[in-house]
């Protein structure tokens, strides 16, 4: 029979009594696991769930070997932190060469007469997401449309790049909301640069919030615009890596979290900005860093279509701001 207790509550819903019960009940021995070397770094292997068929990976932790930084209070290992040094000086570079030296179709994107034109390439170069390997170019030459002609591009059998803005469920409604939009606000650069009232960085946050087009998510829309900055379409300031938008699994929400010490939108904000400011690169260079910072340290860096060399001085400036 359920057992109620002096505050008329049932015993184990009792905030009080249930504590006494837990107290004062029989403790059992209960035997542990052997406990793995410390410092082994030994990573669980991938597992699948039965459910979701989905794979999930655990990622990879350096042993704490006592490093700790005030700008990456999350970061407990030098390996670790000189993992995030080399991702953040590629991560410039590559930044720099979209404004200098744009590779590929970035170069044809910054060329190109039409603005219209450049901007319809900018917006498939980051949809379909530049291929890891020798070609990066291969699927957007092949889908490549234009935007005069009111054709989209066809999507069956396509292979996307690892940070695509493709949505199998969506189909193509990304790019019918996308044109759908741009008309609506005279053209795509006119949509993107909104009133002349508006502030750099408003203009940002306007875009992002603007470009929430189906199965588009947040990695698209900021890189989307970092891209359009930098190639010349469209003055704005990428301020921030908007992790607020994030999915649950967007792994560069989650390195940031990891690396930042904190889970709260509003603290990650800011805590991004004196990350970017301590060690002197843009705010919108820790996107791709933290992306490529989350992948497992056997797997190749994703250069989103770059031929960037990473400055070895700019490198060491970043780990000695990191107290590397």
């Amino acid at each position: 029979m359920p057992t109620f207790c002096r505050h008329n509550r049932l015993v184990e819903n009792c905030p009080i009594c249930s504590k006494k019960e837990r107290v004062s009940a029989p403790t059992r021995s209960v035997a542990r696991r052997p406990s793995k070397p410390e410092g082994s770094g030994a990573v669980r292997a991938p597992r699948k769930s039965a459910s979701s068929g989905m794979t999930v990976r655990r990622v990879q932790r350096a042993p704490d070997d006592g490093y700790e930084h005030d700008i990456v209070p999350g970061l407990r290992s030098s390996v670790d932190a000189g993992r995030l040094a080399d991702e953040l000086a590629f991560s410039a570079a590559r930044v720099r060469e979209l404004g200098e030296a744009p590779p590929g179709l970035y170069g044809d994107v910054q060329r190109e007469s039409d603005r219209e034109e450049a901007a319809w390439l900018a917006f498939l170069i980051t949809y379909f997401s530049p291929l890891s390997g020798e070609d990066p170019w291969a699927t957007i030459l092949e889908r490549r449309t234009t935007w005069a002609s009111g054709e989209n591009p066809a999507l069956d059998g396509a292979e996307f790049g690892p940070r695509t803005g493709y949505d199998a469920k969506r189909g193509d409604a990304a790019f019918i909301a996308y044109r759908a939009w741009a008309e609506r606000g005279g053209g795509q650069i006119a949509a993107l640069a909104g009133e002349e009232s508006w502030t750099l960085q408003h203009r940002f946050d306007r875009g992002f919030e603007r470009l929430g087009l189906p199965g588009f998510g947040r990695p698209a829309r900021v890189e989307l615009l970092v891209a359009d900055h930098h190639l010349g379409l469209v003055q704005l300031d990428p301020w921030t890596m908007h992790l607020s938008s994030a999915t649950p699994m967007d792994p560069v929400a989650l390195a940031a979290k990891r690396i930042l010490g904190i889970g709260d939108p509003v603290l990650l904000q800011r805590r991004q900005r004196e990350l970017a400011h301590g060690v002197g690169v843009p705010v919108e260079t820790l996107d791709l860093a933290f992306y490529n910072w989350s992948l497992p340290v056997d797997e190749e860096r994703y250069v989103n279509g770059a031929d960037a060399v990473v400055d070895q001085a700019e490198r060491d400036g970043i780990a000695t701001a990191l107290g590397l």
